[in-house]
């Protein structure tokens, strides 16, 4: 056995969006592989045969992330980039996404349709037409109306314009999309033999989720349309394919719907909420909706979970799909407590859960009574699992020989009282070369969000630091999922009794484990976690090295240029910068940089719109400026997932520059 090194980290395997043939005979995936030669990620399409419990590689690509099944399970419809030809189109600007199939019994991808717009998601209606959405600027010229003349002009004018920014609402720009100025989301319908596309949404709309009824006669999505300045409320709207006819479903008013699908032929089924108790993140009810009546039924009026996988790790790569309707019952994902679990929802809105071990439900589909699901298991990373009852089979072994041949550190959990009635969810990690009668240094690891939350599961980084000789302990403080709106509700009280929570486990961890040196305690986090490190170093310098990353420090600055901030930061404060000024001051680590004595390593992400760098910047110059040894690391052409969707080389260049940084001030 040997120590889990740095760079393992590019030799795991992810695993997403698994989906059954309509035949129920086989299930489809991807795979996707780190490049660190080209810094970059490789994704195949796999099958496994149920029958015969066998999976193999389909394509070889290498950029096939998504995929939909013929109406005959023989084929696999995927969109790819395989000729210099096309990689080259899109370079000069022309959009267009080109699709390939497959026989999945033998042969060769072939190429089938382009579709002269980039695709984000597509479905099936028939054997010549599909449905798709597709980001679009409504104030240009869409190129396949036009002639190759105006073409060329159209082409032209982009380029040039690509040298200046016309902004003239909010939010300007998104993280990971760069500027989104007059960018929408539309939906629309595009027919392979005519080649036809017709667009279903109005101009405005920017289409959040769409799905097709059983009959593919209908769709129906979720949408927001705004000109000057987006809010949190969206609207249901229905679409009939065959009278051409859109409609919106006005079950509620001002509502944030996180999910609507089809229930069967006469209702929806759909979670929201009004946002008045809670805020931005308030939990959502599922509620019926008759599509007649529009009249809304709430089937669920005690739940109070969020609808996605909260549980922390940074061994994931690929998007989920976490709702759908099968034969009139609805499954979904929620996080309870420390760990994800799939569940079903009955139109009378009871509420079975499905899986029963902890940890993370990464991904998931079902065919009758056939359920496939990629986790995160044991301390194992990504597989296949085939869920029987209460029995999970593994199905696949891509990431197998991380248990067999390095050292995975082992996680205990501990429960701290913070507050009277208040327990707190934490666990230490020992190095894995631990010995009772020696000290160690220890790390103190804050996850983001705050609406998110740490599990028993396999994360890269904490391993690491174990196999590097150090403790690392971590914890669910108020603000934290999986425990309700109340637990999760720190609006207006950041820095409050969550840094009290933050605090007091601290304190526990170290009366429990007198192995750890006191004086070689490090404290780290990204986003949420960042702010906190940024907090912490202002109010105690009981920690003696932090690395904050894509940290928010100034609430004033952060309402007004993060690509959520005006909305965000008015809902967590409670309050704007013209109303209550102080109240923004007062939760802004900014505030107590004059306080900080600890050395203190900043990283940021030059394309990072969630937490923009100034947010970085501000802390790094306050620290610097007071004489306290600090350090900033940026990264370009990385947003606010480095952690755990940059390129490779970046991912191990982060936390080399963390653990170099503690290296130096712990050990």
């Amino acid at each position: 056995m040997t120590n889990i090194k740095l760079d393992d980290l590019v030799k795991y395997k992810f695993l997403s969006k698994v989906k059954f043939s309509p035949n129920g005979e086989y299930a489809c995936f991807v795979v996707h592989d780190s490049n660190l030669e080209n810094n970059n990620y490789q994704s195949y399409l796999w099958l496994y045969k149920i029958k015969d419990k066998k999976y193999y590689q389909l394509t070889t690509f290498g950029k096939e992330s998504d995929f939909i099944w013929s109406f005959d399970s023989n084929q696999i419809i995927f969109s790819s980039l395989r000729d210099k030809d096309d990689e080259k189109k899109q370079e000069e600007g022309e959009n267009f996404t080109q699709f390939y199939t497959i026989n999945i019994h033998g042969g060769e991808a072939k190429k089938a349709f382009s579709i002269p717009k980039n695709v984000d998601e597509i479905a099936l209606i028939d054997e010549e037409s599909y449905i798709f959405s597709s980001s679009m600027n409504v104030n240009q010229k869409e190129l396949y109306h036009l002639d190759e003349e105006s073409k060329k002009k159209e082409l032209k004018q982009r380029k040039e314009d690509k040298d200046y920014e016309i902004l003239d609402e909010i939010p300007y720009w998104g993280n990971g999309l760069g500027y989104t100025n007059k960018i929408r989301t539309g939906l629309y319908l595009y027919n392979v033999n005519t080649k036809r596309i017709q667009q279903l949404s109005d101009k405005y709309m920017n289409v959040e989720y769409f799905e097709l009824n059983k009959d593919k006669d209908k769709v129906i999505f979720i949408a927001e349309e705004f000109k000057d300045k987006m809010r949190f409320i969206n609207k249901i709207y229905l679409y009939d394919i065959n009278s051409s006819k859109l409609e919106e479903i006005p079950a509620h008013d001002d509502f944030s719907y996180n999910y609507v699908g089809f229930f069967n032929k006469n209702e929806l089924i759909c979670n929201g909420s009004d946002m008045k108790a809670y805020g931005l993140n308030e939990n959502g009810k599922f509620y019926l909706i008759d599509i007649n009546t529009n009249k809304a039924d709430c089937i669920t009026p005690d739940f109070d979970y969020s609808l996605w996988n909260s549980v922390n790790s940074d061994c994931r790569f690929g998007n989920s799909v976490e709702l759908k309707v099968i034969n009139e019952e609805l499954y979904f994902i929620v996080t309870k407590r420390d760990s994800s679990y799939l569940n079903k929802l009955d139109r009378n809105g009871n509420i079975t859960t499905l899986t029963k071990l902890n940890g993370s439900i990464d991904n998931y589909d079902v065919y009758n009574d056939k359920i496939l699901f990629i986790g995160l298991r044991g301390l194992k990373l990504q597989e296949l699992y085939e869920l029987n009852g209460d029995d999970e089979k593994p199905i696949t072994n891509f990431n197998g020989w991380v248990q067999s041949e390095k050292t995975v550190a082992s996680i205990e959990k501990l429960v701290v009282e913070t507050d009277e009635g208040v327990l707190i969810d934490g666990w230490v990690m020992k190095p894995v070369d631990f010995k009772v009668d020696k000290k160690y240094p220890a790390i103190l690891d804050i996850h983001g969000g705050p609406k998110t939350a740490y599990g028993e599961v396999f994360v890269h980084e904490m391993q690491y630091w174990a196999n590097s000789g150090y403790f690392v302990f971590f914890c669910n403080p108020r603000g934290s999922d999986g425990r309700g709106n109340e637990f999760a509700d720190i609006r207006g009280k950041y820095g409050t009794i969550d840094y009290d929570d933050l605090s007091k486990f601290t304190d526990a961890v170290l009366e429990k484990y007198p192995q750890i040196d006191k004086d070689r305690v490090g404290v780290t986090g990204g986003s949420y976690g960042g702010f906190m490190t940024n907090w912490i170093i202002g109010h105690t310098d009981r920690f003696k090295a932090a690395a904050s990353q894509r940290s928010i420090s100034n609430w004033i600055s952060f309402f007004n240029t993060s690509d959520i901030g005006y909305l965000f930061g008015y809902d967590q404060c409670l309050d704007e910068p013209w109303n209550n000024y102080e109240k923004l001051w007062q939760h802004s680590p900014l505030k107590y940089a004059n306080n900080v004595k600890t050395p203190t390593l900043f990283i940021h992400s030059e394309e990072d719109y969630r937490c923009w760098l100034a947010e970085g910047m501000q802390m790094y110059t306050a620290v610097k400026y007071h004489g306290v040894d600090t350090r900033m690391c940026i990264f370009r052409g990385e947003n606010h997932e480095l952690s755990r969707s940059g390129k490779p080389k970046h991912r191990i260049k982060r936390l080399q520059e963390i653990t170099d940084w503690f290296d130096e001030y712990l050990k």
